[in-house]
């Protein structure tokens, strides 16, 4: 199973439509986005996914009203984090902040893999067992850094693309 993950789109339309295209080229089965959508029209977007969607709030999306109910009306998943999945035959955890991750981790040692975003860097790490990834920003912020992430669930294999 090929997970996209993408963070922080801060309501760039014109690179939220790159990443659509660049997953539906992937043909990922699932999309998780780690937060900072930051309003309606941009989470709308995202219904041109050809795959299922679910990610959680960020420090910019709790206060932006109608969210919850265009994600009702695409039926995305979005809660407020940390929220656990089971995909596949992981446990994957989604955070937006990365404030708690390591107490989080030390409570909860069978998780495979933690998504975050809201630094808007990257990052990709193991600790005590669990893979940490974070694929940097997308919404233009750092020129030249744009990215999402693609996690083949079945080895655990990670990568970035740039866009």
């Amino acid at each position: 199973m090929l997970v996209g993950v993408v963070s922080d789109t801060h309501n760039n339309l014109k690179n939220i439509d790159q990443i659509i295209s660049l997953f539906n080229k992937e043909e990922v089965d699932l999309v998780i986005h780690t937060g900072d959508i930051t309003n309606t029209v941009a989470l709308e977007r995202f219904a041109k996914l050809n795959c299922e969607f679910i990610g959680v709030y960020g420090n910019n999306d709790r206060c932006e009203l109608g969210l919850e109910e265009v994600a009702k009306k695409n039926k995305f998943i979005i809660k407020e984090p940390p929220l656990l999945c089971h995909i596949g035959n992981k446990k994957i955890v989604i955070f937006h902040e990365p404030d708690s991750i390591g107490e989080y981790i030390q409570e909860n040692l069978d998780v495979d893999i933690i998504v975050h975003g809201h630094t808007h860097r990257f990052r990709h790490e193991i600790i005590d067992g669990t893979i940490l990834f974070n694929p940097g920003e997308s919404a233009g912020i750092l020129k030249g850094k744009n990215a999402v992430g693609l996690i083949e669930l079945e080895n655990l294999d990670i990568k970035r693309i740039f866009f």
